[in-house]
């Protein structure tokens, strides 16, 4: 199999382009890392959020036999489902099934989601843990939906214009997605960029012609321009068909 075209992406984004999901996974996993290992060396400790899906479980797969101090690593997600921990719809679920295992079951995770309370209710909470985590992260890994949508930032959603606002000092929104089940909780814009590693993960010729149409349009209409049009980090986006 031959690598795909590139993708019509803004210059200031780097594409890593694979003829497999294979391919794409082992790559991402081994730049992850990497990205984990220079934090470990630079501050003792190293922070890594990651994203649902069906996409990442290889990625996840992948990065879960990587040789480096696991126990000095915090793993967290970019947005969750408002729903239990064991729940099939559970971002939670899918991490520490396929990521926390093996080398990686050493790692210290950290959930967005307490079901005991509402999700304002645990906004303040979950944003006073990761006032504690260290900061610029060492990577940020987001998928993206067919409407545009990252982490649980959707087009139509009453909260996301207030997510996407840098001026705004939240990390965290609860959000009600318009066409999709489940509240959520999501990283803010401003915590996805307060990376050294951010990166895109996607697959399918649906998703590129989803990518390439958000690049050419506004963040209230694919909430992902925000994160491919702008210059604080660059992006790196991994792409397979």
């Amino acid at each position: 199999m031959t690598h795909p075209a590139p993708l019509q992406l803004p210059p200031n984004v780097r594409q890593h382009l694979y003829a497999d999901e294979a391919q794409n996974a082992l790559a991402l996993a081994a730049m992850v890392a990497d990205a984990l290992r220079e934090g470990l060396s630079a501050r003792g400790a190293a922070v890594l959020f990651v994203s649902g899906g069906r996409t990442p479980v290889a990625f996840f797969e992948a990065l879960s036999g990587a040789a480096l101090d696991w126990s000095r690593v915090t793993v967290s997600l970019v947005d969750d489902r408002w729903v239990a921990a064991d729940d099939v719809d559970s971002n939670e679920r899918l991490a520490r099934r396929h990521l926390l295992r093996g080398a990686a079951a050493a790692a210290r995770f950290q959930p967005l989601v307490d079901i005991r309370l509402t999700p304002e209710q645990h906004v303040a909470a979950a944003e006073q843990a990761l006032a504690l985590l260290p900061h610029p992260y060492d990577a940020v890994i987001l998928g993206m939906g067919d409407d545009g949508h990252t982490a649980s930032l959707f087009p139509g959603a009453p909260e996301t214009a207030a997510a996407l606002d840098m001026r705004r000092p939240q990390r965290l929104a609860a959000v009600t997605p318009p066409s999709a089940p489940h509240r959520r909780i999501t990283l803010t814009l401003r915590a996805l960029l307060d990376t050294r590693l951010l990166a895109i993960q996607i697959e399918g010729e649906g998703k590129r012609t989803a990518i390439e149409l958000a690049a050419r349009s506004a963040p209230a209409q694919h909430p992902i321009a925000a994160v491919l049009r702008q210059d604080a980090v660059p992006v790196q986006v991994f792409y397979n068909p």
